[in-house]
């Protein structure tokens, strides 16, 4: 499964403003800096996070984004699925049922499918943006 763009930004914006948790509110200007996201490109994406609950925002001088809830533990398999949708490594396994394999159920690949998605759904679903902190900050 390859990450589109979008989700790779929405990432590393839930990694800045976790980071920087003792700062907040964070204007979206210093995210975007710190994480070389393009402006344009993350006010919309801090929009659907903030749509989504991950995040709050506060307006005027002194506004920015900041957790929505700073105790619950935002995993990293949460924001893929809330911006890019099902973690899966072909697409037939999205919908079996709406697939164009001509093998459908039958197909000798599924099983091995399903592992490499329970391989990495099991990396992403077990890794909070607080883990990623703690990884990074300790090498």
């Amino acid at each position: 499964m390859i990450l589109s763009q979008k989700c790779q930004y929405a990432l590393r914006a839930m990694y800045e403003i976790t980071l920087r948790e003792d700062d907040w509110p964070i204007k979206s200007g210093d995210i975007a800096e710190a994480q070389a996201i393009p402006p344009r490109f993350l006010e919309n994406i801090l929009a659907q996070l903030k749509q989504g609950g991950f995040v709050d925002s506060k307006r005027g001088k002194e506004g920015g984004y900041m957790l929505a809830d700073p105790d619950r533990e935002v995993t990293v398999g949460e924001i893929i699925r809330f911006v890019q949708g099902p973690v899966v490594p072909v697409h037939c396994m999205i919908d079996t049922g709406a697939s164009d394999c001509p093998f459908g159920q039958d197909c000798p690949f599924l099983s091995m499918w399903a592992r490499a998605r329970d391989a990495v759904v099991e990396v992403y679903d077990n890794t909070t943006f607080r883990d990623l902190i703690r990884e990074y900050t300790s090498r």
